[in-house]
């Protein structure tokens, strides 16, 4: 099970240590992945304009390295400014399938201190429904300690 604060704890020894932002963000895939089960894919996409652009991911690969505001599921947080939890991607109208076996997914927003959006965790999962409140509230607190790194 998730510990956001455990991960969070492990980034900012990092952070003190001396490791880039780059570094961190590959650290913060790293730790997310290996402390969920049903997190089959895990990625950071950066907002870039327009579109988020993939920074690091773990999972199967993806042609979806450049994704439009407002397009798929990332886009759409976006878009929407805010954290979606799709338990069934294949319900929505227009879902951007990364791989075929991915069946919920879940996006959480990178906000800057400033309250504007620098990117975004996004997960995926095989099975339905696979992400619940704690990993949303988990995945939370990363993502609110790596704004702070924009």
């Amino acid at each position: 099970m998730i510990d956001g604060a455990t991960i969070v704890e492990g980034l900012e020894a990092r952070r003190v240590a001396g490791a880039t932002r780059d570094e961190l963000l590959k650290q913060a895939v790293r730790a997310i992945e290996s402390a969920g089960e049903a997190y089959d894919w895990v990625g950071i996409y950066l907002l870039d304009g327009d579109e988020l652009e993939l920074h690091n991911y773990i999972g199967k690969h993806t042609d979806h390295t450049r994704i439009a505001v407002g397009q798929g599921v990332c886009g759409t947080a976006v878009a929407e400014d805010r954290d979606l939890n799709i338990p069934d991607v294949h319900a929505i109208d227009n879902y951007l399938a990364c791989s075929l076996e991915t069946v919920s997914e879940l996006v959480v927003l990178i906000r800057r201190p400033d309250g504007s959006i620098a990117g975004q965790l996004d997960l995926d999962s095989d099975r339905r429904a696979a992400f619940g409140e704690r990993d949303e509230r988990e995945l939370r607190a990363i993502a609110d300690w790596l704004g702070g790194l924009f």
